[in-house]
């Protein structure tokens, strides 16, 4: 089947050894990727494809650290239940699912809507988060421009490869920097039965802004990463959220969209595993 290989096209690319595994959360079944040893780093991705969109940096991160990037629940190889796909459902699932890992704490990396379930999961569960790093984070305030939504919308009503190579350029510096295995993959999965629960379902609740005084109250070291040309959430938002945040630091990425660990990999992975290291 096309969808499972390419899948496994994008897990391949990693180059490095990687568990593919399920594991049962309260009536979810929940696949993950999982690679290296040491503390554990959480990787979130956005909507969309699901845990091999971190393909490009699980092995520099595995160099370090135990890497468990998880299909959130409605997304990739994980159920689609009917939810609410708001951030304290996304969160509460995050939760059960390190308790089914026996993860008592982690450092928590959130890509897009990823970073808004995580900076929902530090608000919510403080004692589980060590460091926090959210890269072009949505909860931030930002509103995609209007041409940008129109791809959102088309992709995740009608997917197709036409929509998706339309959406591309909303979300990459260069389109072609993405393998173009995640592209036809993210489609797939929006395809399949359910897929398009969490976007339609969830109505941006995910991604909803977290008014500022909330924001002030997470107090775990943070780092706030964007792509200085994401033309779905402006830098600015970034920019601002981290001036907010008492123990936040913000850093941008030339030549870099919405998802910065496809446009420049070597940049963004450099600049995480720092940060996780010191």
């Amino acid at each position: 089947m096309q969808t499972q290989r390419d899948r496994q096209t994008l897990i391949d690319r990693i180059g490095i050894p990687v568990t593919q595994a399920k594991v049962r959360v309260g009536s979810v079944n929940s696949a993950y990727l999982s690679a290296g040893r040491g503390d554990p780093v959480i990787c979130l991705h956005g909507g969309g494809a699901g845990a091999v969109t971190w393909y490009p940096s699980i092995a520099p991160l595995a160099e370090y650290f135990q890497v468990i990037a998880p299909d959130i629940v409605g997304y990739g190889e994980s159920d689609k239940p009917d939810a609410a796909y708001d951030k304290a459902y996304f969160a509460s699932w995050l939760k059960q699912f390190l308790a089914a890992q026996g993860i008592a704490r982690a450092h928590i990396v959130g890509l897009s809507q990823g970073g808004a379930i995580a900076l929902q999961f530090a608000l919510d569960y403080p004692q589980m988060v060590d460091k926090l790093i959210v890269v072009d984070s949505g909860a931030l305030g930002a509103k995609p421009p209007r041409m940008a939504l129109v791809g959102m919308l088309w992709l995740n009503i009608l997917p197709s490869a036409l929509a998706n190579r339309f959406f591309s350029r909303y979300i990459l510096f260069n389109p072609a920097h993405r393998d173009e295995a995640h592209g036809r993959y993210s489609v797939a999965v929006l395809k399949r039965k359910g897929g398009k629960k969490a976007f339609t379902q969830g109505r941006g609740a995910a991604v909803s802004a977290l008014p500022e005084r909330v924001l002030r109250g997470i107090q775990h070291k943070t780092l706030v990463v964007w792509g200085e040309n994401d033309q779905l959430f402006p830098l600015e938002f970034g920019a601002k959220a981290a001036a907010i945040m008492p123990n936040a630091q913000f850093v941008s990425i030339k030549d870099a969209g919405h998802l910065p660990l496809m446009d420049q990999p070597a940049v963004f992975n450099r600049i995480i595993v720092n940060f996780l290291l010191n």
